[in-house]
Formats: C-alpha cells, sequence, structure tokens
C-alpha cells in the first residue's frame, strides 16, 4: 500500500514521519531532488523538507513540460480557481486586480497563503509573491499547527483547513491524503 493509503494507520504514519524527518537529507539525495531552498527553510522552521515541498506541490505544482511537474510561484487561486502568470509582475497585476475588486481570499504563490488570514505575514502583495518569503510564511503557518497538534499529518491538514467542525476535519483528512500521495511519489523517485 501506498503511504496515503496508510494515512489513517497512525502508528505507521509516525514511524514514517519520523524516518522522514530524522533522515530527510539523507533521504531527499536518493529521491526526487527537493530544491535546496526548500531544504533549507525546512530546516529552519524544523519541518521535514519532505512535508514543505509536497505542500507546494499540492497547493501551486504545475506541468512544467512532459514529465515535468512541480511548484509554481506565480499562482493565484480566486474563488476556487487557479490561476497560473508567466511571471511575478503578471501575478502582481492579476493580485493586485482582484484586491481593488475588494476580493480578499486569495490563495497566493508557491505555499497558497491565503491573503484574508495572513495578509499580516505575508507584507505587502508584492512581497506575499517572492517565492522565498511565501514558503517560509506557509512554513511558520505549518510548523504553528504542527505546535497546536503536535502530529505532522494533522498539521498537513490544518495547514488547509484548521476549524474544528465536522466538514472543516473532512477537508483536512482530504488534503492530507493528497500531500501524502505527492510524499509518497517524491520520495520513491529515484535519480
Amino acid at each position: 500500500m501506498t503511504l496515503a493509503a496508510q494515512i489513517d494507520n497512525t502508528p505507521f504514519l509516525y514511524t514514517v514521519l519520523a524516518i522522514l524527518f530524522a533522515i530527510g537529507q539523507t533521504m531527499t539525495a536518493k529521491a526526487e531532488s527537493i530544491p535546496s531552498a526548500y531544504q533549507g527553510i525546512a530546516i529552519e522552521y524544523g519541518i521535514p523538507s519532505s512535508i514543505l515541498y509536497g505542500i507546494a506541490y499540492a497547493e501551486s505544482g504545475k506541468k512544467i513540460r512532459p514529465g515535468v511537474y512541480r511548484p509554481w510561484p506565480w499562482t493565484l487561486n480566486v474563488a476556487g480557481v487557479p490561476r497560473r502568470y508567466p511571471t511575478r509582475k503578471l501575478a502582481y497585476q492579476g493580485l493586485m486586480h482582484f484586491l481593488k475588486k475588494g476580493i480578499k481570499s486569495i490563495d497566493i504563490g508557491l505555499m497558497q497563503v491565503n491573503w484574508r488570514y495572513h495578509h499580516k505575514k505575508l507584507g505587502t502583495p508584492w512581497q506575499a509573491l517572492e517565492p522565498f518569503n511565501n514558503t517560509r510564511t506557509g512554513a511558520r503557518i505549518l510548523r504553528d499547527e504542527y505546535q497546536i497538534v503536535g502530529d505532522w499529518t494533522k498539521a498537513i491538514g490544518r495547514y488547509h483547513s484548521p476549524g474544528q467542525k465536522p466538514a472543516q476535519k473532512k477537508r483536512a483528512l482530504r488534503y492530507c491524503k493528497r500531500v501524502m500521495k505527492h510524499i509518497d511519489r517524491i520520495t520513491k523517485k529515484k535519480t
């Protein structure tokens, strides 16, 4: 069974996630190469790099060319519609367009950080689209969720849907499964 299929088996996940955290640098060298920027930010915030990169994949992943899928920094999601721009400048213009229209619930950048809830952490709209700032903001949100629940799988779900209502918890579980599929794929590919 894949890692994603094992999501409900908590002891199994604790073991797998502990291994990923403990040997993250070694494992990523053998798996799909997690970019060094993600690895550095993951270390900075005490997060397994495969989880940080898996979330970026789930949030902003884009097919770059046949067989190549990567997180895309110039991604906005407005009212559930993903919009991918070719440059930061065009993404900024798109973001400003929606903000001027009074739309505040916009997911921004690699980590799809929501402007309505996290604009103070993101800084200005231009800063929100800066890849390192966006990834650090996402990492801080994820770390904060982990500090609340003490469990990486729950923190992954809460990154997307932190509420406590049954529907929110269900959405968090679905999201966690989606991210875990990316993590499974990332850690299984050989270079």
